[in-house]
């Protein structure tokens, strides 16, 4: 059995204000499908990587845990001839970690986790890692109880176990966490995490299965940039409580520049490689620009072109006398630069090779060593997007002016960076409910011997009470994705999980084109106010959520139902006419998707 370090100050009690201790006594509602201690399953087909390219890759990889069939979990008193009825619930040992950075509500899925466990058999233990994998490789444990998670029920922060460097890769690391579940008799392992650390989960549970180690791995859905998204995974915990904090700042920030009518703010927010907590925030609290990366590297746009697009708005606000304004500025932004993320590779390898800073513009390629000594002296250590683009802005406006092209006043810019700051906020309502839930299905999952699986909640836009819960293979979310390295380089990456883009065509990101041009213009800024747990603002859950109909589980099992229909419609028989109907709906229908499901049509819709 491993030990707590004697030093850490893991799972001690937190001292609470007098809204936390109001918080912890909150207790989230179960869909029917969780409530009892009879655990329903009614397994669907095989579930298939939606990269059809890459599928054959994927089952290489992954021959022990490809292929497994969907899981939807059913309330007791559901009518499915078929599904498998659990009852009888021995003892378990379950282990839990946190991987990867912390995301409000993750001390919910504990929690959600070890109700489940102790309602099925009072005798389960949940043993949870401290300070992330690093204390799974060293078998570092605190075991979890209703007197350690008190304090943590509906609180913010990884701070109950902790978490450090965070991945499972390696043949060391993975040996290492193997050792120490078998070491700690673990039936089960549940990795709390987003896209890197359920890629990981997958590669874990292959390797246990490989390896027969009884242990099941279970991957659950925790990240605040809301960038593990998928067919089976409508929104990450943590991410509206993130765009709901970050939206009352950036609102605050609005009604500043509303009141100076001098400043121009560049806010930067989290989202490395994908743009969904700037679009939300945006969507919540109407600024008047936001740049997202998707937009940027959809249209190839430079620095300069971005550079214009802002100068082009600000000159059209002065025009109206509107001196002042917000934009916002995704985390990743850089990347979807073309020359400026070339410019980092050339730089993060000189790096590599040991050469100083003082002398990297020396050793860069002539277009890179340029571009360089263009950019501003603070931004050449380390690129703060909305530093540079303010300064180019500025430099811009400045040139305009002078040359008697832009009339309005001066310009000014003031800088943020809105992230951090949010990470260990109290989590909102839908939050607190979504993660309590999704642990109780990590239970339901483990009770199925389910192992390689993703808990998942669909229908999420809708109450508690009918939230569909079930189990998806995470070798089914994979992608085998074409990464770039420079100008002329490309390779074929691995199997994983790969963060979600914002879909240019779907719904959220139509809904900010509907109203870019009143955002931009007529100062329509709206304050969500502070993180509400209860009354007017309790209830709400991202927009982003709310405009899209993601219910692909709830949808498969109504597919199914229909081609139950057909079957019991098209029985020996039955009349010419109905026959002949039915096989000319049904060749229709197998023509159109075969050529849907072909690797040229959907080899570049990968996620």
């Amino acid at each position: 059995m491993g030990s707590v370090a004697m030093d850490s100050d893991y799972g001690v009690p937190r001292e609470l204000s007098a809204l936390q201790k109001a918080r912890a006594l909150y207790r989230p509602d179960l869909p029917p499908c969780l409530q009892g201690t009879t655990v329903k399953v009614e397994y669907g087909d095989a579930a298939i990587a939606p990269d059809v390219a890459g599928a054959h890759v994927i089952s290489h990889a992954f021959p022990h845990t490809y292929g497994q069939p969907l899981a939807h979990f059913l309330r007791k008193t559901a009518a499915v001839p078929d599904a498998t009825v659990i009852t009888e619930h021995p003892v378990v040992r379950v282990g839990v970690v946190f991987s990867g950075r912390q995301s409000p509500g993750g001390h919910n899925v504990i929690w959600g986790l070890h109700d489940a466990i102790k309602a099925h058999n009072a005798n389960s233990k949940l043993i949870g890692f401290l300070g992330g994998t690093d204390g799974l490789f060293a078998q570092k444990t605190l075991e979890i109880s209703d007197e350690v998670l008190s304090s943590y029920k509906n609180q913010g922060g990884y701070d109950l176990l902790g978490r450090t460097r965070d991945q499972i890769r390696t043949t060391e690391q993975v040996n290492a966490a193997m050792t120490a579940c078998q070491a700690l008799k673990l039936d089960a392992l549940v990795i709390i995490g987003g896209v890197t650390s359920n890629t990981d989960a997958a590669q874990l549970a292959e390797t246990f299965a490989e390896s027969k180690c009884s242990t099941k791995v279970v991957g659950v859905p925790v990240t605040l940039n809301g960038d593990l998204k998928n067919q089976f995974v409508e929104t990450t915990v943590g991410f509206d409580t993130i765009c709901k904090v970050n939206s009352q700042l950036i609102s605050n920030v609005c009604t500043d520049a509303l009141s100076a009518e001098k400043y121009y703010y560049f806010v930067r927010l989290m989202g490395r490689k994908a743009s969904h907590v700037a679009l939300e925030c945006a969507l919540q609290s109407h600024p008047n620009m936001v740049i997202l990366g998707e937009e940027v590297a959809a249209s190839k746009l430079t620095i300069f072109d971005i550079t214009k697009q802002i100068c082009d708005a600000v000159q059209a606000r002065a025009e109206k006398d509107k001196n002042h304004g917000v934009v916002l500025i995704p985390e990743g932004l850089v990347e979807s630069i073309p020359e400026l993320y070339a410019l980092l590779q050339e730089i993060h390898g000189l790096h590599d090779k040991g050469v100083s800073v003082e002398n990297i513009s020396s050793h860069l390629s002539p277009w890179a060593s340029a571009l360089f000594e263009f950019l501003p002296p603070f931004i050449r250590k380390q690129i703060e997007t909305e530093k540079l683009l303010a300064q180019l802005v500025e430099a811009e406006m400045n040139k305009r002016l002078k040359e008697g092209t832009y009339k309005g006043k001066k310009f000014n810019a003031i800088c943020h960076f809105f992230g951090y700051q949010a990470r260990g906020a109290l989590p909102s309502k839908f939050d607190c409910d979504y993660a309590y839930v999704l642990g109780h299905v990590c239970y339901h999952i483990l009770a199925a011997g389910l192992n390689g699986y993703m808990a998942t909640v669909t229908n999420l836009k809708s109450p508690v009470n009918k939230w569909k819960c079930g189990a998806a293979p995470i070798t089914s979310m994979m992608t085998v994705k074409r990464w770039s390295r420079g100008p002329a380089a490309s390779q074929i990456g691995k199997p994983a999980v790969h963060m979600a883009s914002i879909d240019l065509k779907g719904k959220p990101y139509e809904l900010l084109r509907q109203n870019s041009s009143s955002f931009l213009m007529e100062d329509i800024y709206r304050n969500p106010g502070p993180l509400q747990f209860e009354g007017p603002g309790g209830e709400t859950k991202p927009i982003s959520l709310c405009v899209e109909d993601r219910d692909y589980m709830g949808r498969i099992k109504q597919l199914q139902e229909y081609l139950e229909k057909v079957k019991s419609i098209v029985k020996p028989g039955c009349s010419q006419d109905v026959l002949k109907a039915a096989l000319s709906a049904m060749a229709s229908v197998t023509e159109m998707l075969t050529i849907m499901s072909s690797p040229s049509f959907s080899g570049q819709a990968t996620i």
